[in-house]
């Protein structure tokens, strides 16, 4: 199939995307197929955001394709300390984003494809997309062993996880999206959807772990693309439409106006961290200083990923009293985040008393605070 980003195509999508709800009544109808042209997560949630609060979907149905560059996105109502291992996606420079929709953490890459099927809400049937896709693969390849199963996610061969699906439901539109792994990662999947913290208590929707497979492993010959291809062809079939896909510039404001906006929002402290839901950490560090290991226990309750009480019991005459309640003060309403931390203690050190001992015991416990992290 030949993608078709004509200037034609372009002009009509562009006629349709722009026109107020109003005007798709004469004009716009039956399915529309887009890709995205870009692979970063926070431009494709965005354009999820877009189609969602200005399409009218009661005549024209939309099947978005995307695909991103390494990220690990989290549901609305998750808490990513609990979900992943955020000094890890640090170190890797992964993308952390939150989306909109519902359910559980998920890991993207170019060889993980994505899904996302608009319709109103009185015709949202999540099962029904994943039957579609469970079809367009069986109609590639006969021999998988492929089927959607009660939670809504597809199995390969019985066991393995191969998609995952979330949901969001407004007043009039939804969108049920999907994943599919075709030939992401495994090792960085796995390492980076491991939170290495411990202590956290939170009452945030849980992830459910599962052992998965891409389906290049079953079938080398199959990529991204093909699949792409035969999810298309399968759903302009249903809808009774050409078999094309537009493409799509995310940051295009003429066809998507306020794109950038959202995209912005998306990428903020205040969405991807501020938004968790309250919890807290009680915890005992062990720290090795000279020729002991200190047990310091520490207990904090965070809300809208700020500190919001925080108790760190020190062993006596470690540091001094009010240099310790500063530390404590200084902590209290800050970012539950590494850089928000260390430039408030690196401020707090500057004041300290001119003692090596004093900056070694200052600098570990600091080092050990910002571990949690």
């Amino acid at each position: 199939m030949v993608l078709q980003p004509s200037l034609k195509n372009c002009l009509w999508l562009a006629c349709v995307l722009r026109t107020p709800k109003a005007g798709f009544r004469s004009t716009a109808s039956g399915g529309l197929i887009i890709q995205s042209v870009s692979n970063d997560v926070y431009q494709n949630l965005a354009v999820e955001d877009w189609i969602h609060d200005h399409m009218d979907l009661e005549k024209r149905q939309v099947l978005f394709l995307w695909r991103n560059s390494p990220a690990v996105v989290i549901g609305r109502h998750q808490n990513p300390w609990q979900e992943c291992n955020l000094r890890l996606l640090r170190q890797k420079n992964i993308k952390l984003a939150r989306r909109r929709s519902g359910g559980g953490t998920v890991y993207h890459d170019l060889g993980n494809i994505n899904l996302t099927f608009f319709t109103t809400r009185k015709k949202y049937e999540r099962m029904e997309n994943l039957k579609l896709v469970v079809k367009a693969l069986k109609a590639l390849r006969p021999q998988l062993d492929v089927h959607v199963t009660d939670r809504y996610d597809i199995l390969l061969d019985r066991h393995y996880k191969i998609s995952g699906t979330a949901a969001k439901l407004g007043r009039t539109s939804a969108y049920h999206h999907c994943t599919l792994l075709c030939n992401a990662d495994k090792f960085v999947l796995s390492s980076v959807l491991k939170s290495p913290y411990k202590g956290l208590k939170s009452n945030a929707t849980p992830s459910v772990p599962a052992s998965v497979k891409n389906l290049f492993e079953e079938d080398p010959s199959l990529t991204s693309e093909m699949l792409l291809d035969a999810i298309a062809k399968e759903y302009a079939t249903q809808h009774q439409i050409d078999h094309h896909i537009t493409l799509i510039n995310p940051a295009d404001e003429t066809l998507l106006p306020g794109i950038n906006n959202k995209t912005k929002e998306l990428q903020t402290w205040e969405w991807v961290y501020g938004k968790t839901p309250k919890f807290s950490i009680s915890t005992c560090l062990n720290m090795a200083y000279k020729d002991s290991v200190l047990e310091v226990k520490v207990n904090m309750d965070v809300k809208h990923g700020r500190i919001e009480v925080c108790n760190i019991d020190l062993p006596k005459q470690w540091l001094p009293p009010a240099l310790y309640s500063e530390l404590i003060r200084s902590l209290t309403g800050s970012k539950f985040c590494p850089n928000e931390t260390t430039a408030r203690v690196t401020t707090l050190l500057r004041v300290c008393p001119q003692d090596d001992e004093l900056h070694s015991r200052w600098n570990l416990l600091c080092e050990n605070m910002i571990m949690l992290m």
